[in-house]
């Protein structure tokens, strides 16, 4: 079910009011309007018949010649009509109407002596039929007054009432639309803030507010943005501080247990295995070092670089062709998609990824470099057990390493490596993904705003 959102709501109730209210006035005004105008006419009509009625009545009295040319000039327009009835006969001027067309309970009342008024359509016109008893002749006077121009009256200001009230409707529609956007902004400002802050921009603020309504809310929202910015920072830089006070003793480790692998023929037996269980973590624990300085470099905004312009397809061939073991072959859009970014970072992504398909997959099994719709797109493609639903979003996160938590030995990786490939997409605006490979496997894809050529 479509549901409205809250701008639109508050314009559409605004819109409805809008139109519920002029339809109100436009309903009054007609009634007011056509009422007066309609009885204006009718009290016109009816006197103007009764004075013509007493002229046919005189005429008719002293008996003198010339009634028909009298009834002649009673129909003053074309769209008039004058009937007398008499005794066995029905004298009629003007449009020429039909008698039987006439309403019998109106003659009726004519000729009984009862005066009368009623509005008709005949023959297409629109007419205010009066009847009035002529009692000397014995019979009854009806003319027939067009209300032609009351008509066209009528109908352009209904239509006009219709057309104000659609009008003010629309006009309520856009000037709730516009109020609601200006009311709901800091709400919008609120949204975007926190969604930079979710993005990793621990900077975003609010703006500041002058409606004091809204002061406690962009203060309260800053302060917790500040406290948690400086949280984060702390957090990185004891790591940081950690990772870089281990790597002295990490490289006397790294160093001795070189030493000590070399001479593994010379330790049998049990001593042996637990040798070489001690070098697979001590170069596990030196990887997990290099890459907890990685994280809180990132995070401490320290090593901001100016981004340049990077040919993606040929730093690609250039981190697999550094790469020991078997090279894999880089499909790529002519001409390569460009993309405006730090080649220290973008590297470690590549080397990353490539990392990550060795060590859980075997090995990449294509590598290709697309333009799609303003976006440079990487694909990693490996021909492994690929990563279940549930999981492609988790292993972007620090120190989640799958489906293999828990497991210890050379190959599970620290569970970092993906985490800095979503950390250092994301600071060039873009976006990391898994995927299930056509044909089975996992395919990762990396999205990064091309620059401009």
């Amino acid at each position: 079910m479509l549901r409205l959102t809250l701008r639109w709501r508050v314009a559409m109730v605004l819109g409805l009011g809008s139109l519920l209210l002029t339809s109100t006035l436009a309903i009054a005004i007609w009634n007011l309007a056509s009422g007066y105008m309609l009885r204006q006419r009718e009290q016109s009509g009816v006197r103007q018949a009764e004075v013509n009625a007493r002229l046919v009545a005189e005429s008719l009295r002293t008996g003198s010649g010339g009634l028909n040319e009298l009834l002649t000039g009673l129909a003053t327009s074309q769209d008039s009509t004058v009937l007398l009835f008499r005794p066995g006969q029905v004298l009629t001027s003007g449009r020429q109407v039909d008698p039987t067309r006439l309403p019998p309970r109106l003659l009726e009342l004519g000729r009984r002596g009862v005066p009368a008024a009623q509005r008709l359509i005949v023959d297409g016109v629109p007419v205010l039929a009066v009847t009035l008893p002529m009692s000397s002749a014995g019979g009854a006077y009806v003319e027939l007054a067009p209300m032609v121009q009351l008509d066209r009256t009528f109908r352009f200001l209904s239509g006009l009432l219709v057309a104000c009230a659609v009008v003010s409707g629309l006009l309520g529609v856009a000037l709730g639309f516009w109020a609601s956007r200006r009311a709901l902004r800091p709400l919008t400002e609120l949204t975007n803030a926190a969604s930079r802050i979710a993005g990793g921009d621990l900077r975003a603020r609010l703006p500041a507010q002058a409606d004091p309504d809204l002061t406690p809310l962009a203060t309260t929202f800053n302060v917790t943005a500040d406290a948690l910015e400086q949280r984060v920072i702390k957090d990185a830089r004891f790591a940081g501080d950690v990772s870089h006070e281990l790597r002295s003793p990490l490289t006397t480790m790294v160093n001795a247990a070189a030493v000590l692998h070399r001479r593994r023929a010379e330790v049998p037996g049990t001593a042996g295995k637990a040798l070489e269980l001690l070098t697979s973590e001590i170069d596990r624990f030196a990887r997990m070092v290099v890459d907890l300085l990685e994280i809180s470099r990132t995070d401490q905004r320290a090593d901001d670089t100016t981004l340049e312009p990077i040919d993606l397809a040929v730093l690609v061939e250039n981190v697999i062709a550094a790469r020991p073991g078997r090279a894999v072959a880089v499909e790529a859009d002519a001409p390569a998609p460009q993309v405006l970014g730090d080649r220290r970072r973008l590297d470690r992504v590549v080397a990353n990824l490539l990392d990550n398909a060795d060590r859980h997959a075997g090995g990449a099994v294509r590598v290709a470099v697309l333009s799609r719709r303003g976006m440079a797109r990487l694909e990693v493609d490996d021909g492994g057990p690929g990563v279940p639903a549930a999981l492609r979003d988790r292993i972007f996160d620090r120190f989640d390493r799958g489906a293999r938590a828990g497991s210890r030995g050379g190959d599970t990786g620290s569970g970092l490596g993906l985490a800095l490939v979503a950390q250092h997409v994301q600071r060039h605006g873009g976006t990391a993904r898994v995927e299930q490979r056509p044909g089975g496997g996992a395919r990762f894809i990396v999205e990064i705003p091309e620059a401009d050529r």
